[in-house]
């Protein structure tokens, strides 16, 4: 129950943050809903395709915090350690690569510090 409540307080926070434009935080919220949702794009019992689309979905909400959205952004709002941030962006990145490009570019707005390399 600890967990879920770190997570609802993350989330609650990176929608809070004004860094982030107001329309890449409400397709956050749409894409989390999905993936939570019973309600799937395809459904679960077409063979293969129906359990993509959750993959996709959670590749996409992967890719914006631990890709297009800066490290500085997303560590002032994680509730857990250094160490366990390192690990979920490691793991992730397989994920990531499921998320197609030309829809990243598509629905994302924010703009990464210039700065950064």
């Amino acid at each position: 129950m600890e967990f879920i409540k770190k997570v609802i307080g993350f989330l609650r926070n990176v929608v809070q943050d004004e860094r982030i434009p107001s329309r890449d935080k409400k397709v956050l919220l749409t894409l989390v809903a999905l993936i939570l949702s019973p309600i799937d794009l395809i459904p679960d019992w077409v063979p293969i395709l129906g359990l993509l689309d959750d993959l996709v979905i959670l590749a996409l909400v992967l890719d914006y915090f631990f890709e297009v959205l800066d490290s500085e952004v997303l560590l002032s709002h994680y509730p857990w350690g250094m160490k366990s941030f390192s690990a979920l962006r490691r793991s992730s990145r397989m994920i990531t690569r499921l998320a197609p490009r030309a829809l990243k570019h598509l629905i994302w707005k924010y703009e990464s510090s210039p700065y950064k390399k």
